[in-house]
């Protein structure tokens, strides 16, 4: 998945929940796919968007800098959380980090998205979509210290979450 900072518009959060409804109601292809100058790619059982990117850090790494895009992304992230929140209910956490290990433990490759979330975060908040089998996952993640940090929403199917 690529963009750069620009290749995110800045929206509201209204426009970023209609986004989500917008790809929850999409169905999954059969393939990988990239779309929307790659801030959303889907796949079997799949879709990932870029729902806000900071701007990247190549030239300026300071806190400076890099404190006040996280902060905004946050700010964006806690804002999400709590309409997705009203309608669903409390979403729950799920580790990560776990996933990294799993090739090398013997479990098999993580599902998507789950595979290509716990490279670029820690943990996501978790909402299981009424009335269907799909969940919606929100996260912060950023692939390197040089890149955007990104505001991420997955969709998965169901049986891709642990427990």
């Amino acid at each position: 998945m690529n963009t750069d900072s620009n290749g995110i518009p800045s929206t509201t959060t209204a426009d970023r929940l209609a986004r989500i409804d917008d790809v929850l109601a999409l169905p999954f292809p059969a393939g990988e796919e990239s779309e929307d100058s790659g801030a959303r790619s889907s796949g079997p059982g799949h879709h990932l968007l870029i729902l806000r990117a900071s701007q990247d850090f190549w030239d300026d790494r300071s806190p400076e800098v890099v404190e006040p895009a996280e902060q905004e992304i946050e700010v964006e992230f806690s804002a999400l959380a709590t309409a997705l929140s009203e309608r669903w209910g409390e979403p729950e956490t799920v580790d990560l980090w776990p996933f990294l290990d799993r090739d090398d433990d013997g479990a098999g490759v993580a599902p998507e998205p789950i595979g290509q979330l716990c490279n670029l975060a820690g943990s996501m908040q978790v909402w299981r979509v009424p009335g269907g089998t799909r969940w919606l996952g929100l996260a912060v993640g950023q692939a390197d210290p040089e890149f955007p940090i990104w505001l991420l929403a997955a969709v998965g199917e169901a049986a891709a979450l642990p427990g």
